[in-house]
Formats: structure tokens, sequence, C-alpha cells
């Protein structure tokens, strides 16, 4: 008996030397029924083969790859577009498939009874590689015929290949023409700004930062240009001033003698046009064109003196014509006149161009910030404009590895077998099962027995059931089994009321 749902080895014992058949009997019944089971149910055949993805044949330091998704993804995506109504339904046509089923199935479940037909299962990469991208994956097609199921693998696997060249042609190309696209616009916008920078540079020339020290060099010259014109503006002036006292001297003796008065002969005037000249060769070399005419002046009034009596020269009729000297004196003044307004106007173009060099200085800190905003968004667009640069030579060479089928592929390693033994149902599994289950069910049997049996076998049992303290054992006598008719004695309690 069972007390409180403890089992006890002694009623295990028990039970199984009562019932030991019954485990057998389950074991031999439910093996049996698996074993006619598996010879019943319908077969299916499991077709495969195995797709392997080679690496790109140039190294990824030459030629970037261009996938924008992981392997695993891109298969995932790949399998949801092949297993799609558009693309298995023309599957079923071609091969004719479910023909009996037609006309009372619609499509759409026949289509999803072949995609529960058809797996694919990606391989793991090998433990303690680096690489630990998908290195292949398999194609299984389980269909109840097997010609069948290896031509709807052989279908499903070229679609995989097909799918995925087509994806990195397509991936390829939408890139390198994604990338041209914007490298237009930004060589559009470079040029806008290399337009813009110039035209600044212009408009500020002399005030640009790198002619900071051309510009002091400049304004050093234009002061020393200023401070020797200053000189010579003096030195013009007191040159004028000279010769302008000298003219008046010279004409006062001149209107001195048409008047009669301090008559002044050749020699005089010889003797003053000596003294000029030695002025003048003080202050000029003797190239010098007034030192020149000065001297040929005296040359001709000495040959004049030489030629012409002295009576003439003394005592003939005064000219009204004004005498050499005097003209030269007059003309020379005016050309004083001339140095002083030319020195005076080109003092006046230097100190423009020192007070325009001046601003420009000063306007170079304001016009170096524009510059440096001006420059960091022409180099930014540089920088930009030779990345796409770069970028749309690498899709370039991508596209050519694409359209080359160099790059990451599908190759079938074998062809789809064709299946012989049926994948489904398998006698050994099923006759194992069967016997596993039969078992188990023996078991579940012998547990319920023991379970539901409520005879008393010990002492402690009657006192359990009749709440009775057992005072003594009677012990009966029953005939042994056997051909000796020796005869046994058992003890079967008697309880008594304390």
């Amino acid at each position: 008996m069972v007390r409180n749902g403890e089992i006890a080895l002694a009623d295990v014992k028990r039970v199984v030397r009562k019932y030991w058949w019954i485990v057998p009997v389950c074991v031999i019944a439910c093996g049996g029924l698996a074993v006619v089971a598996a010879l019943k149910l319908p077969k299916k055949y499991t077709s495969q083969t195995l797709v392997l993805v080679s690496k790109p044949m140039v190294p990824v330091e030459y030629v970037k790859p261009i996938e924008t998704e992981d392997l695993n993804q891109r298969l995932a995506s790949m399998k949801e577009q092949i297993l799609s109504r558009s693309r298995l339904e023309p599957v079923i046509e071609k091969f004719g498939v479910y023909k009996e089923d037609r006309s009372k199935v619609p499509m759409e479940q026949l289509v999803e009874k072949l995609r529960t037909a058809i797996e694919v299962s990606p391989i793991e990469p090998t433990a303690g590689t680096q690489d630990r991208s998908m290195p292949g994956f398999h194609v299984s097609v389980t269909f109840n015929n097997p010609k069948t199921a290896q031509e709807i693998c052989a279908e499903i696997t070229s679609m995989f290949t097909e799918q995925n060249s087509k994806a990195l042609i397509k991936d390829a190309t939408s890139t390198n023409s994604f990338v041209t696209e914007h490298l237009e616009d930004a060589k559009l916008k470079l040029d806008q700004q290399d337009a813009k920078l110039a035209e600044f540079k212009r408009q500020h020339l002399g005030s640009l930062p790198e002619e900071g020290p051309t510009n002091l060099n400049r304004l050093t010259t234009l002061n020393s240009q200023v401070e020797a014109n200053t000189q010579s503006l003096s030195a013009a002036q007191q040159d004028k001033a000279f010769n302008e006292s000298l003219l008046t001297q010279q004409e006062a003796n001149w209107k001195a003698t048409q008047t009669g008065q301090n008559p002044e002969t050749v020699d005089v005037q010889i003797e003053a046009l000596q003294g000029q000249l030695a002025a003048l060769e003080a202050k000029y070399t003797p190239e010098h064109p007034d030192v020149i005419k000065t001297r040929k002046l005296i040359e001709d009034l000495q040959r004049k003196a030489a030629e012409a009596p002295k009576a003439n020269l003394s005592g003939g009729l005064q000219s009204k014509v004004e005498p050499p000297n005097i003209q030269l004196l007059r003309a020379r003044v005016h050309q004083d006149e001339m140095n002083i307004a030319g020195l005076t106007k080109q003092q006046a173009q230097i100190q423009d161009q020192i007070r325009a060099l001046q601003g420009q200085m000063q306007a170079s800190p304001m016009v170096e910030q524009q510059l440096k905003e001006l420059t960091r968004n022409y180099q930014s667009a540089l920088d930009f404009y030779n990345d796409l640069q770069k970028k749309r030579e690498s899709s370039e060479m991508a596209k050519d590895l694409a359209h080359q089928q160099q790059g990451e592929q599908f190759n079938m390693l074998d062809p789809p077998n064709l299946p012989v033994a049926p994948s489904f149902p398998k006698k050994t599994y099923f006759g194992a099962g069967g016997v596993a289950g039969g078992f188990a069910l023996g078991l579940a049997i012998l547990y319920i027995l023991m379970m539901i049996d409520k005879t008393l076998h010990t002492e402690r049992d009657v006192e359990l059931q009749l709440k009775l303290i057992v005072l003594a054992t009677v012990p009966v006598l029953e005939v042994a089994h056997g051909n000796n008719k020796n005869i046994g004695l058992l003890k079967r309690p008697v309880a008594t009321n304390a």
C-alpha cells in the first residue's frame, strides 16, 4: 500500500513481480505500431546541396567592397525574396507540382506548402578563426518525388546565385550613380567657393595677410621717397630763389645799359657769366646741361669780343634784345618752376599711396578674418570633393569587379543529389521511438497500479489503516506449491482494541 505518495522498494518489487508482463507487451505493441506507421505513411525525399561563399579575387586593400548588409542579413533578405509568391508560383508551373490540388486548393496555400518544403540553413563559421563571416549555406527541398525534389533544389539554388550576382551589380551601379551625382554637386559648390575666394582676393588686393611684409617694405620705401622728394623740392626751391636773384640783378644791369647809365661791356657780361659758371660747377657736374649751356655762352661772347673792334663794342648802338645770359637765367627760373611743380605733384602722389597703403594695413585684420572663413569653407568643400572623388573611383572599380564576376559570389559546391532513401518516415527512428514509448507506457501503467493498490501487506499498513495497535500475529497455515506437499506458516496480524 502506497502511503502519502511515497513508494517503497517493497511496493515496487511486489508490483513488478506480479505485473512484469505489462512492460514487454507495451514495448512490443508500440514498436510494432511504429513500424507499421513508418510503412504506411507517405514517403518524403530530401534533395540537398551546399553553396559556398567565395571571397573577392581582388583584396579589399585595393578594392573596397560595397555591400551594405552583413552576409547573414543579405541571405535572409534574398531568402524572403526567392520564397515569395512571385518567385515560387513560376516554379510550381514549371515543374507541374500539386496538379491534383490546383483545382481544390488556392494558389496561396500551394505556395505556402512549397515554401515549407524548402529549407535554407547557414553554416556556422569554424570556431577559432578570425573571419566570423558565414562560409556558406545549405539548400534542401523535401518532396514526395525524389526527381522533383532534385529539380526544385537546383532551381532554388540557381535563384540564389543569380539573385546575389544581380544584387551586387545593382548595389555597385546605384552606389556609383549616387556618388557621381553628389560629386557633381560638390564640384559645383567647390567652384562657387573658389570664385568667392578669388573675388574676395581681387577686391582686397594689398590687404591680404600674406602681403603684410610686402606692404611694410613698400611703406618704408615710400617714406624714403617722400624724404628724398622733400629734399629735392627744397633744393629746387633754393635753385629757383638763387636764379631769380641773379635774373633780377642781370635785368637791372641790362636796363641800366639801355638807358645809358653805367654801361656794361661784353667783358662785364663774360665776367658775370663766369661767376655763374663757377656757382653751377660747385653744385653740378661738368656734364650738367646748365653748366654746358653757360660754358658755351661764355665761349660765344669771347669769340664775338675777339672779332669785333673794341670801339664798336663800347660805342655802338645798344640792342633792345635781352642778352643771352638773361634769357638763360629766365629759362633756368622757368625750369626750376617746372621742377618744383613736378616734385610737388610727385609728393602728393606718394602721400596718397602712403595713405592708401596705411588704410590697407589697418583693414588687414578684418580682411584676414573674412579670408579665414572663406578659406575654411573652400577647404571643407575641397576635402569633401576629394573624398567623393576617391569614393567614386572606388565605386567604379567595385562596379567593374561586380560586372566581371570577381567579387563575393555564391558557388554551388556539388549539384543537388538525387535522394534514394526517404528522409521521412525512417523505420529505424520510428521503431526506436515506438520501443521507447512502449517502455515508458509500461512503466506508467505499473506506476498507476502501485498508486491504486489499497491492500494491506504489513503491520504498519494495518496500524495506519485501522488506527489500532497490533498486539500479536496469528500464523496462517497454507499449503505451499510443489510436489513435496510441505506446509508453510504465514503470519497474519490480529488487531485488538486497546
